[in-house]
């Protein structure tokens, strides 16, 4: 099997060298580089599979680069890596793209997991279109509509989309949708969860979304599957 590449986007020297070095030692094909303009460089001329990403690079705010990765490699993998702690950060990366954020210092044993998790890809799972009222969710092509209008939506929205499409109707615990959208190891804050149901709510709602994703307090989260049902094939 083809090893994952992986971009470590770092101008720490000796936190870049370090993290690359124990990438290559457990499998991955890991190359480094210290300034957006190279990590730019690198996605056009090598696209990897994932990016680690610092935000406190010296020609470019890890954020913008962020958007920028993602505009010229959409359903690029990106963790962020950073000081910044505030809820508001974690709010920011990943509204813009980035699939996990993950505080400095940092565990090498967690960030790793996370990254596996972020790679897993599941084998023999039954894939096809869900349809739940005028959402229609294709896992094959990854793909997700409501109506007749496609949503644009970031890998794990549409994970997490379809997790809730797939079960619509049942009361899904927080553990369980951290365990199946992102690992079924996870530790931690489920902030990030509620940060992808409300930009998912925020995308189902401005293309008209007649499903709808109900909290349950205490719980977890619940696609209700009362929305009309889509018109009849010609």
């Amino acid at each position: 099997m083809t090893p994952a590449k992986i971009l470590v986007v770092e101008d720490d020297p000796g936190i870049g060298a370090n993290l690359t070095r124990a990438l290559v030692t457990q499998g991955y094909d890991a190359d480094l580089v210290g300034t957006g303009a190279d990590a730019l460089a690198a996605i056009a001329t090598r696209p990897p599979d994932a990016v680690l990403l610092d935000l406190g690079l010296p020609d470019v705010d890890g954020i913008d680069l962020c958007r920028t990765m993602l505009d010229r490699q959409p359903g690029l993998t990106v963790l962020m890596l950073t000081a910044r702690r505030a809820e508001i950060d974690v709010v920011v990366g990943l509204d813009a793209g980035a699939v996990d954020y993950v505080a400095k210092p940092f565990r090498l044993a967690e960030l790793l997991a996370r990254l596996r998790a972020h790679l897993r890809r599941p084998d023999g799972e039954a894939a096809g279109p869900i349809t739940v009222g005028r959402l229609t969710v294709d896992r094959d092509a990854h793909r997700a509509w409501l109506r007749d209008e496609e949503l644009a939506l970031r890998p794990k929205e549409f994970v997490l989309l379809a997790t809730l499409a797939a079960q619509a109707g049942t009361a899904l615990t927080r553990e369980h949708l951290m365990s199946e959208v992102w690992d079924e190891h996870w530790f931690g804050s489920t902030k990030t969860l509620d940060v992808h149901v409300a930009a998912l709510r925020q995308k189902l709602g401005a293309a008209g979304d007649s499903s709808g994703i109900t909290t349950l307090r205490g719980i977890g989260y619940r696609m209700e599957p009362s929305g009309p049902a889509p018109p009849p094939a010609p």
